[in-house]
C-alpha cells in the first residue's frame, strides 16, 4: 500500500472533520477509537466501500466515498489525531 501526497482540499476535508468532531465534543472516545484501529484503518476503509451503497442512501456519498479513501492510509488517521488533539488543547489554553 502506497502513500501519497494530500491536496489541499483533501487536508481541508480532514480539518474539517476534526472539527466537527471537537464540536459534538466526542475528542476523547474518537481519539481512542483510532488509536485503537489505525492499524486497521485499510480494513475499515474497505467494510465503508463494503456498505456504501446502502448508507449512501441516507447521507451523501462523495464525501462519504472521499473519507473511505483517505482513511485506507495510516497516516491520513495520524493527520486527524494529531488535528483532534490540536483543537482540545487550544481549547485548554
Amino acid at each position: 500500500m502506497k502513500t501519497h501526497q494530500l491536496t489541499k482540499a483533501e487536508q481541508a476535508h480532514i480539518i474539517r472533520l476534526a472539527k466537527r468532531i471537537f464540536d459534538y465534543r466526542l475528542s476523547v472516545p474518537v481519539i481512542l477509537f483510532l488509536d485503537m484501529m489505525k492499524y486497521v484503518s485499510f480494513y475499515g476503509s474497505q467494510a465503508m466501500v463494503f456498505f456504501g451503497p446502502i448508507l449512501t442512501i441516507f447521507i451523501k456519498s462523495d464525501p462519504y466515498y472521499r473519507m473511505a479513501e483517505l482513511m485506507q492510509d495510516r497516516n491520513n488517521i495520524e493527520l486527524l489525531l494529531k488535528e483532534i488533539e490540536k483543537l482540545e488543547f487550544s481549547d485548554k489554553a
